[in-house]
């Protein structure tokens, strides 16, 4: 990492500044010899290319110029630039260029798969994994709000396995990633990951423009993406679809979140949440704390470590948990061939069946989920989302 004697968001103009005037033109197969792409997504793609005279394995992230724009290419790899010595942070080589065609940085081949390849619909993973996997990502993201920076997209996809028990974690992409303090005037659409005052300035189908204030950026709006990745990697599900009145799954949480105390009696905790211990909902309500100034910070879930999050009996439908399909099916090994987002996007029509809106019996006056199993659950992690 280059350091110079600059706060954080000084540090980054200066760094966008000094790669723009030294961005070398190379063409790409000069260069590198390409091994086989191992990802794809709306930036571009990332290839596998070793370097033509030392050897060396990179993943090599390649925007097309065309859909980039150089200044948010340069932010993105100063960003990563300047928190890569961070161990649970993917780290760069510090080679940057454009061709004629595309815009390139080369950063440090993660041999595994995302976070998100290893959850088990409807099961999620085992809680001692899950565990590991949120201390490292705490680390992360705590090591980057402390200079001044927010990532603003932490989910399972930008999450690397170097095993498949989660002993060695990294955190990746920060194509969205802003200086604390950036205002935000809209976003296009909405994923369950986002938090309720992002979710103001999102712009829906059909809508022209957002009638709410332009939003700051703010290390919050990760503790909030933090607490949901929690829930889908220990149940397979996604909380709900979107923090908006009309998702009932997300009003049953928030009524919860409002009550003047908190209540730990099983009957009233929210149905979807009813798996979790009082200590883990307890930690669910701080980071996903309606109000964002009562919102804690991603490394006080270091003091929820020792304690159970899941009941050893699970009381929502009997749903089974990763420790009991972990004990009965061999866990898959990690292929050592395939790198991270090696799967590709789905089609639009085999999305929305599984995103399509549901309906359920009543909760304190709101639909609510039904245990029984006519009933459906919310969106099951079958999909990426991009």
């Amino acid at each position: 990492m280059i350091e110079l004697d600059l706060d954080g968001g000084s540090l980054i103009d200066e760094l966008i500044e000094l790669t723009a005037q030294s961005l070398g033109q190379l063409e790409i197969q000069e260069h590198f010899n390409i091994v086989k792409e191992i990802g794809r997504g709306k930036y571009g793609k990332v290839l596998l290319v070793t370097h033509r005279f030392r050897g060396t394995p990179m993943a090599l992230k390649v925007m097309p110029k065309a859909s980039t724009k150089l200044q948010g290419f340069l932010r993105e790899y100063c960003i990563s630039l300047h928190l890569s010595c961070h161990p649970c942070i993917v780290g760069l080589f510090g080679i940057a260029f454009q061709s004629n065609e595309h815009y390139c940085f080369a950063q440090e081949l993660v041999i595994g798969r995302d976070l998100f390849a290893v959850i088990q619909p409807k099961v999620g993973i085992p809680e001692s994994s899950a565990k590991r996997c949120v201390l490292q990502i705490a680390s992360a993201l705590e090591f980057i709000h402390s200079h001044g920076l927010v990532h603003r997209d932490v989910k399972p996809e930008n999450i690397l396995l170097l095993d498949n028990r989660c002993c060695q974690v990294k955190l990746a992409d920060f194509g969205l990633a802003q200086k604390r303090g950036t205002l935000i005037r809209y976003i296009m659409g909405t994923l369950p990951y986002m938090s309720p005052e992002l979710c103001t300035v999102a712009l829906m189908e059909g809508q022209k423009e957002v009638t709410a204030p332009p939003l700051s950026v703010e290390p919050s709006l990760d503790t909030w993406a933090f607490g949901v990745v929690i829930f889908c990697i220990l149940t397979g599900y996604f909380p709900w679809e979107c923090c908006l009145d009309s998702d009932d799954c997300y009003q049953e949480f928030a009524d919860w979140c409002q009550m003047e105390e908190r209540p730990n009696i099983e009957e009233d905790v929210p149905p979807l949440w009813k798996r979790f211990t009082p200590e883990a909902m307890e930690m669910f309500g701080k980071l996903m704390a309606l109000d964002v100034r009562k919102r804690c910070t991603v490394g006080e879930v270091k003091a929820y470590m020792e304690k159970d999050w899941l009941k050893k009996v699970n009381v929502i439908g009997q749903q089974p948990t990763a420790e009991r399909v972990s004990a009965e099916v061999e866990v898959q090994p990690i292929n050592q061939t395939l790198c991270p987002m090696s799967v590709s996007p789905p089609s639009e029509s085999s999305v929305s069946p599984v995103l399509s809106g549901c309906r359920w019996p009543c909760w304190n006056g709101r639909p609510k989920l039904g245990l029984q199993p006519e009933h459906r659950w919310p969106p099951i992690l079958l999909y990426r989302l991009y």
